[in-house]
């Protein structure tokens, strides 16, 4: 069994803001596990750029890996600088916006 992660180095560690680039004009995601239980995705915001308002059916976990972003859950936003974290509730309106260059992990669990 090879087991349920992937594009990423097994067996070492790492920084999960260097596993990820940023790309001008762009979103870019790099998904580390998606099976029915989790989902695991690096994000790479560049300035400006955002995930409009959606729901997921799980709750989700927002680690900041770099820089600064905002978080809005149902109509609230929440800045996040590296190191911090918050929870996006399971059912609620949500969006994330790189208010500068910010790079995230996002766990979401089912």
């Amino acid at each position: 069994m090879s087991g349920i992660l992937k594009n990423i180095n097994k067996a070492q560690a790492l920084r999960l803001r260097d596993e990820i680039n940023y790309q001008d004009g762009q979103v870019v995601s790099k998904t580390l596990v998606q099976n029915p239980a989790v989902n695991m995705t690096l994000f790479a915001f560049e300035k400006g750029e955002e995930i409009s308002a959606h729901v997921s059916d799980g709750d989700a976990f927002v680690l900041c890996l770099d820089g600064t972003g905002e978080v809005t859950i149902d109509g609230a936003p929440h800045t996040l600088e590296e190191g911090s974290a918050i929870v996006m509730p399971a059912g609620v309106p949500h969006a994330v916006f790189g208010k500068e260059r910010f790079k995230m992990l996002l766990v979401v669990a089912f």
